[in-house]
């Protein structure tokens, strides 16, 4: 994969979608925090449909710990892992309180420093709500930064750094979006829609389904 092909993609993947954005639906930073910390392993899908029914009641972290973890949960229950997710939230928000005045820290560093947020979440937020160019790489972004040739790597941290030096500048603020939508509805796990993607003929996979 040649920096001419990785330009080709990325201005092709613009094309189709000039504008992506994360399919979590939030209205600050900090409902965004809740909702990526809710979303480890659960589909957006249905942490929609919790926050939905969250926000409108608890939109703070005040109100958020308001609710306590009974509260909470309530709220929550059908995501998994919904039990830690509530305690890890409730400590995040008790955080924000005593060293970030209830607001959503800018900083990867201290980002990290809060209770069910790693790197992949701080990079959300980073790029998310604060549009810091950065590449939160989950499973469908190490799925497709290797299948396609763009930055192949052993694991998460490996593909972040080398997508970093590999998408366009131009790009990079938006590539995060880019790549998982890309993963999620066209490059997928078990069957590739090799036929319908619009980059096949960039795409070094060996093993296409056309």
């Amino acid at each position: 994969m040649n920096s001419v092909k990785r330009y080709e993609i990325f201005a092709c993947l613009k094309s189709i979608n000039p504008h992506p954005t994360t399919e979590l639906e939030y209205h600050s930073p900090f409902e965004l925090l809740i909702a990526v910390i809710l979303s480890a392993q659960a589909t957006d899908k249905s942490v929609n449909l919790a926050t939905r029914e969250l926000f409108p009641h608890a939109n703070t972290a005040e109100k958020i710990l308001a609710l306590g973890e009974t509260g909470l949960i309530e709220f929550i229950k059908r995501i998994g892992l919904y039990k830690t997710k509530a305690k890890n939230i409730l400590a995040t928000c008790q955080l924000l309180i005593k060293d970030y005045q209830g607001e959503v820290p800018r900083t990867r560093e201290q980002l990290e420093k809060l209770p069910g947020v790693g790197r992949k979440t701080a990079n959300v937020i980073l790029n998310t709500a604060f549009g810091e160019p950065t590449i939160a790489v989950d499973t469908h972004i190490f799925r497709v930064a290797n299948r396609t040739g763009i930055a192949p790597g052993k694991n998460v941290l490996e593909v972040e750094l080398k997508l970093l030096k590999a998408v366009p500048k131009e790009f990079r603020q938006d590539a995060h979006h880019w790549l998982i939508l890309h993963g999620r509805y066209v490059c997928k796990a078990r069957k590739p829609e090799c036929g319908v993607c619009q980059i096949n003929h960039l795409c070094e996979y060996r093993n296409k389904n056309i």
